[in-house]
């Protein structure tokens, strides 16, 4: 990806201000909606170690496999709702469709973060329908 290249996220900014210093580890995501929409865009970019590291430890999973044949290719994010529930406490609600073998897919999922140390993580999330 390019950083001129319109963000993956679906946010109106170019991917270099947008999610690139995040999964860079440049700068941490400013908020839960900003952390959300960086790991859409690591699935989109199949970056399996940043989306390990933005997991809250108590949650993460020790591995993450993101080797799907066919791979999934990710064509939207929509954030319905961003509500921060205390300082340190949010959830994202979020929308997120694919195609895997030319079948279209579609996540809803309320995801619920927490911040530690002035750094946001995904704790884990609840799908909907």
């Amino acid at each position: 990806m390019k950083p001129a290249d319109p963000c993956p996220c679906g946010s109106s900014h170019r991917f270099a201000a947008c999610c690139a210093p995040a999964l860079s580890g440049e700068r941490p995501a400013a908020s839960a909606e900003e952390l959300m929409r960086s790991r859409y865009t690591a699935f989109v970019l199949r970056d399996a170690a940043y989306l390990l590291a933005s997991w809250h430890p108590s949650t993460r999973p020790a591995t993450l496999a993101l080797d799907e044949d066919p791979p999934p290719k990710w064509i939207g994010l929509q954030v319905r709702r961003h509500r921060p529930l205390d300082a340190d406490h949010a959830e994202v609600e979020f929308v997120a469709r694919c195609r895997v073998g030319g079948r279209a897919q579609r996540l809803h999922e309320t995801s619920r973060f927490v911040r530690e140390d002035g750094r946001w993580y995904y704790l884990d999330g609840d799908v909907r329908d």
